[in-house]
């Protein structure tokens, strides 16, 4: 029984996730638990927990008194968030000076070559997910699993900015970046690769702020990014 509670609340909690990353509730708009629970076939109870936990990592808020809301698109909390994750992955690339291996740094230039500097006809939300992996097995390479912990959280709480970030950017110049990234790395030149990174990460506060006046805009169009609707996530768990 205590298996298919955990079960149950493993895949509430994924379901929503995915609904508040891609703003399938509208920024500020309250939750309504019943509507939801009956929408994914789930009690109150496990309901709930799900969105406690999504509330503590950030993709919610929470009220008291008044229940969870969806999290505005906030400009300064992004720019907070890009300015953790610089930080963090800089920390960890020069862990990964030391301790990466050869066969692990030529793994991931073996990735890049894989998945081509072009789109390839790629969705915009397949292209973000494959800039992730390469960032998460970078950082994979300090071999500190807390770092890379908090990495996944950030990376999941602006992914629906990056989203936005990725179709107004320039996918060659990006692969390069992550291959001149890999090539310092692998020649152990820390100036290099943490100068690069520094410059691949960074984003300012105007450049977020024009982007999610654009997200706002596709949110309330009903025009963003093409991701997985709730329909889709409910079948792929059946």
């Amino acid at each position: 029984m205590e298996g298919n509670w955990d079960s149950t609340v493993d895949r509430t909690y994924g379901l929503l996730k995915s609904m508040a990353i891609g703003f399938e509730f509208k920024p500020g708009e309250r939750l309504n638990e019943v509507t939801i629970a009956r929408k994914l076939g789930v009690s109150r109870t496990p309901l709930r927990e799900a969105l406690n936990r999504l509330a503590t990592e950030g993709f919610l808020r929470f009220n008291p008194g008044k229940g969870f809301f969806c999290r505005e698109l906030d400009a300064r909390e992004i720019f907070d968030l890009y300015e953790f994750r610089k930080a963090i992955e800089v920390a960890a690339i020069k862990l990964a000076l030391h301790r990466a291996s050869k066969a692990d740094i030529t793994d991931l230039i073996a990735f890049l070559d894989e998945t081509g500097p072009d789109a390839g006809g790629r969705s915009i939300v397949e292209l973000v997910e494959l800039d992730e992996i390469f960032h998460e097995r970078l950082m994979a390479m300090s071999e500190n699993v807390e770092m890379l912990r908090v990495l996944q959280n950030i990376n999941a709480r602006i992914r629906f900015v990056r989203w936005i970030d990725m179709d107004r950017g320039d996918r060659r110049k990006t692969q390069a970046e992550h291959r001149k990234i890999l090539t310092a790395l692998l020649a152990r030149k820390e100036t290099v690769c943490v100068a690069t990174l520094e410059k691949h990460i960074d984003r300012r506060l105007d450049e977020i702020t024009s982007a999610i006046k654009e997200g706002y805009a596709q949110i309330y169009m009903a025009s963003a990014p093409e991701r997985p609707s709730t329909a889709d996530l409910l079948g792929s768990t059946r």
